[in-house]
């Protein structure tokens, strides 16, 4: 089994719902996202998927995230935009293009992550 992982960042505000504490305040982060790839079978360059497509396809994903408020964003309409909603986000956009996306964990700050993955 191969397994790889790029990173990238994005910058945007969100509020959470239901949600008695700071946190329900809009506030921002500077995001930092982990998406890994997994498979077994490696192409004829003996790449599982080429780096650049990875990160091509990660940014734009994080595009229709980047310096928005992600509660007004259509996909997050009556969310609670937590840390695991949004890499459950991005986790079923890239798998829109990308079948071996294996996990993606977003970090709102250096020590506090969530991820996403199916079973």
């Amino acid at each position: 089994m191969y397994e790889l992982k790029v990173e990238s960042s994005f910058s945007a505000a969100h509020h959470l719902l239901n949600y008695n504490g700071e946190c329900e305040n809009q506030h921002g982060h500077n995001w930092k996202v982990e998406v890994y790839v997994k498979g077994t079978t490696l192409d004829k360059s003996n790449l599982l998927i080429d780096f650049k497509v990875l990160k091509k396809e990660l940014n734009e994903v994080l595009k229709m995230l980047d310096h928005k408020d992600i509660n007004t964003l259509e996909e997050f309409h009556n969310i609670s935009p937590s840390s695991e909603i949004i890499s459950k986000f991005i986790y079923e956009k890239l798998k829109e293009k990308i079948s071996t996306i294996s996990k993606v964990s977003v970090w709102e700050t250096e020590k506090a992550c969530a991820s996403y993955f199916e079973e």
